[in-house]
């Protein structure tokens, strides 16, 4: 039987990197996202490579159609969850109710319902593995983007908890962290990008790739003895 896999926020960026990673690791891969056209090219592309995907769609914000996309992603054997946002001024006087709302309803609250559904049936099949996307945001103070760092680093603790409680009935929980990448959604940031990046060892941002390969690995049977972890993907940041 074919192992299948949902990526949230699979149409650019780290989750469209991911999604096709775990194409061409053999998966069949829901491919998340709010845009049809986006959804359509990355599904395209992971055929086009020899893999299997199809496109679901559906808004994280919105609990109702997080837990349609839960129903539809009834039995996949793996669940990443990367789908993320923030505000687009996030100093904390520019904050408004609705960035707040909204960044934990997206990276917070959306994971969680997703876990909720799925790492229960999960269990019931045997196992399966659950791999989240946080940020170094999570464990570094950085002006703007407090409420991004913060809804991860709540993430990062939600991967431990779960680990605990799904490990025993074969599901393993774990995170990847990544460092400043080269995405689309990084554009707005410019050079800063750049001069974050080189505080780190590598000295420059990862590609989504780098990151899709962590999450990859996290998600294969290879990393079976590893449980409740997050995997610092950020070149070497974690070390300075």
């Amino acid at each position: 039987m074919t192992s299948s896999a949902l990526v949230t926020g699979a149409t650019s960026g780290i989750g469209r990197a991911v999604a096709h990673a775990l194409g061409a690791a053999g998966h069949h891969v829901l491919v998340h996202g709010r845009d049809a056209a986006r959804g359509a090219d990355t599904v395209a592309a992971i055929r086009c490579a020899g893999g299997s995907a199809e496109f679901v769609a559906a808004d994280l914000a919105d609990p109702a159609s997080c837990r349609a996309l839960a129903a539809t992603a009834a039995d996949v054997d793996v669940l990443v969850n990367d789908a993320g946002t923030f505000p687009a001024d996030g100093l904390t006087p520019d904050v408004t109710d609705h960035d707040l709302a909204a960044v934990f309803a997206v990276n917070v609250a959306a994971p969680h319902r997703l876990v909720a559904a799925l790492a229960p049936r999960m269990a019931a099949r045997g196992g399966g593995a659950i791999v989240n996307v946080l940020s170094m945001a999570a464990a570094h103070g950085m002006p703007g983007i407090g409420l991004y760092g913060a809804s991860k680093a709540a993430l990062a603790q939600l991967t431990r908890a779960w680990a605990v409680e799904f490990e025993p009935a074969g599901v393993r929980v774990n995170a990847v962290s990544p460092g400043p990448t080269r995405t689309e959604g990084m554009e707005r940031f410019g050079p800063a990008l750049d001069a974050m990046a080189a505080k780190a060892p590598a000295g420059r941002p990862a590609t989504p790739a780098e990151i899709a390969a962590a999450v990859a690995f996290l998600a294969a049977p290879g990393s079976s003895f590893v449980q409740g972890a997050v995997l610092d993907v950020d070149g070497g940041r974690c070390a300075v």
